[in-house]
């Protein structure tokens, strides 16, 4: 690595030498100030919207690292390439949906998403709706949704993109992107390869070995420094995107992700096994399809998706029983020292149909009906019990129905008014009607201080594994309530100008009932209930400033802070219960982040911060060992040098993780790495391609 890194320095220096002649061949645009009527879309919404450069900053990037640096959400994170799961507002994954160019991504088994497995070179575009916004879209969104997208290029003839990455831990990382484009077509194909032994190295705070004298008496202690055993990982993906104009207002496409991982789970660290004694390996490939036509109007526009998904995960843990550990065994097709067994298949059938009409400026209708038909399976061990023998698992499907209408109305030139209706069908249950409502108005003209607020009502319905788990699932199970208010404001100052500040504060408050928690019981496995209440209130603030002193530099300031305590106001469980008036688990009741750009020139550097304060394993916050883990900062370091060259662009990128070295866990018994390197290649040929959008 030590030679990774004197190879980059000594290509940014002779590149620094050639910076004058690139700069020669760049021609000084002067700025123009864009002023707009805000749209009617975001009338009331509190919305983060990531940009280009935060998505694709390097090829080693999952929307999980993108949401740690760029926004306030709590990410839990096993680490890379392990499950990585995004809470809002001191709600659950589960809280969370996510949605990919209008499509689910949840899973209905488990209910979250795991944002390790979404690389960020695949997402185009990127937004978090918080809280009642979420409504306007999806349902289920206690906390609020992610809404993620891709798009044509534009592309005027043929483009190839390629970028290595190579990192600590003999990690590498590899992307390409072929397209092709012209007035009818628009052709992509994006290829992410990922693949690392991740045997970082940390010290073992919860183990201690004696030293001993002669007289083997103990005279001292320490604690180990040990690899991250058995987390190796080979990840996967493909995006094949094809868009074709059928004239100047109709548009055909067709999108298909295919993912494809192994990745073994890192023993945790009070295990004393040996590596070679325990395999914990979790599988997973899946296909999301998308068929869509769009067609804009004068004064709205219609679209219709019909999409399909498969799924396919394995997990296996095994102990080693000598020579026969790889043996399978005829009747059950399990190997031997199978500890545990899983197998989820999954298909969903997807459809939506949606359509705008903007009548005048004052007023937008919208409308969307949508359906998920999902049917899985899930096979586990054999297992003896009261009833004999039988295998664990479930096959069951589902139907989700939802119709949405939302009015915005522009009142007056400064005043807003909003409303979403929602319903929803979930097989044979129909909800309660889901109303959202938002206002805002503008305190200064041109949009520079806006007041927002909203209110909605919200649904969360129980999972497939909620309800038919075996054994332990619970099919009297009642969706979670939850009702959200928002209060704040945005403001946007300085456009145009050397010096811009934009940014928003928000005060939230969210109280959800009959809040489902899987709790174990006396036969030895867990089963869910509606146990809880929880209240959940807090502040989030987000700003952004950018300074141009000339027009060589440019000096852009993103930070986000959020204060979220998220308490459990229900009823005591047990009369051993000390969770009721407690932090739930794994909320942190501050996080923060914040990235630093610095440009100049074919130059930049980068800085990226995030941190959270404490995190409880335990619903009564106890202050034991176990019950508490530490709050933690972390920063990031990177340098990049663009060059312009006859036959191809190249950008070359040097990063340093975990600056500092901090020792930090995010999960209990699971240390993260310390610091550690990456260097970045990407070459655009310039041959074939009149322009891009990049």
């Amino acid at each position: 690595m030590k030679k990774l890194l004197h190879t980059l320095l000594l290509l940014l220096v002779v590149g620094a030498a050639h910076a004058q002649d690139d700069i020669d061949s760049l021609i000084a645009i002067d700025e123009v100030a864009v002023v707009g009527r805000r749209p009617m879309k975001q009338i009331g919404v509190q919305r983060t919207q990531f940009d280009s450069v935060a998505l694709k900053e390097n090829i080693a990037l999952s929307m999980a690292d993108v949401l740690t640096y760029n926004s306030s959400v709590f990410v839990k994170s096993y680490g890379r390439a392990t499950l990585s799961t995004v809470a809002f507002r001191g709600t659950s994954p589960s809280h969370t949906q996510v949605l990919w160019n209008g499509m689910k991504l949840n899973s209905p088994m488990l209910g979250m998403t795991d944002f390790s497995m979404i690389p960020s070179y695949f997402i185009d575009e990127a937004s978090l709706l918080h809280g009642s916004s979420s409504v306007s879209e999806t349902g289920g969104g206690l906390g609020g949704a992610v809404k993620l997208s891709t798009r044509p290029k534009e592309l005027d003839g043929f483009h190839l993109q390629f970028a290595q990455g190579v990192g600590s831990f003999s990690t590498f990382d590899e992307f390409l992107h072929i397209g092709y484009g012209n007035e009818r077509w628009q052709l992509s194909t994006r290829l992410v390869y990922a693949t690392s032994p991740n045997d970082y190295k940390f010290v073992n705070r919860d183990k201690k070995l004696n030293i001993y004298d002669e007289d083997y008496n103990i005279v001292s202690q320490y604690h180990p420094t040990e690899r991250n055993r058995n987390g190796a990982f080979t990840d996967f993906h493909a995006l094949q995107e094809i868009y074709y104009r059928l004239t100047d207002r109709d548009r055909l496409s067709l999108t298909a992700w295919y993912t494809a991982s192994d990745r073994e789970l890192p023993m945790i660290s009070t295990s004393y096994a040996e590596e070679e004694e325990i395999e914990n390996r979790q599988r997973e490939e899946s296909l999301r399809t998308l068929l869509g036509w769009e067609r804009i109007a004068d004064r709205g526009r219609i679209a219709a998706q019909a999409g399909y998904i498969h799924s396919w995960t394995a997990y296996d843990r095994k102990m080693s029983l000598g020579g026969n550990s790889s043996t399978e065994s005829p009747s059950e097709g399990i190997p031997d020292g199978t500890m545990e067994y899983s197998r989820n298949h999954l298909n969903t059938l997807y459809g939506r149909f949606s359509g705008e009409y903007l009548p005048s400026e004052r007023w937008l209708f919208s409308a969307e009906v949508a359906a998920h038909h999902h049917r899985s399976r899930a096979t586990g061990k054999e297992v003896i019990d009261e009833e004999g023998t039988h295998r664990i698992g479930f096959k069951e499907q589902r139907t989700e129905l939802t119709a949405t209408a939302t009015a915005r109305w522009r009142a007056l030139p400064w005043l807003g008014v909003g409303m979403t209706l929602r319903e929803e069908l979930y097989d044979d249950t129909l909800s309660p009607l889901i109303p959202a409502l938002f206002l805002d108005g503008e305190l200064l003209r041109g949009g520079k201080l806006v007041l927002k607020s909203s209110l909605s009502r919200n649904y969360r319905y129980p999972t497939l594994n909620d309800l038919y788990f075996q054994p332990g699932g619970n099919p009297d199970l009642k969706p979670e309530e939850g009702w959200s208010y928002d209060l704040g404001f945005d403001w946007r100052l300085g456009q145009g100008k050397k010096l811009s500040f934009d940014g928003s504060l928000t005060w939230f408050d969210s109280h959800i009932e009959d809040w489902i928690l899987w709790y174990p019981k006396a036969m030895g496995y867990y089963t869910p209930d509606n146990v809880k209440e929880v209240h959940s209130y807090g502040i989030e603030v987000e700003t952004t400033t950018a300074w141009r002193p000339t027009k060589d530099w440019l000096v852009e300031l993103h930070a986000s802070y959020a204060w979220t305590p998220s308490l459990n106001e229900g009823e005591p469980f047990s009369s051993a219960d000390r969770s009721v008036g407690k932090q739930l688990p794994y909320v942190p009741e501050h996080s923060a982040s914040a990235t630093l750009r610095l440009g100049w020139r074919r130059w930049e550097a980068g800085y990226k911060w995030c941190a959270y304060s404490e995190r409880y394993t335990l619903s009564s916050n106890g202050s034991s060992i176990t019950g508490t883990l530490e709050g933690y900062a972390l920063s990031n370091l990177s340098l990049a040098r663009n060059f312009s060259l006859r036959w191809c662009d190249l950008s070359l990128k040097g990063a340093i993780n975990n600056l500092f070295d901090k020792e930090y866990i995010t999960v209990l018994s699971r240390p993260m790495p310390g610091i550690n390197y990456e260097i970045f290649l990407s070459i655009t040929p310039k041959w074939g391609c009149k322009k891009s959008q990049q």
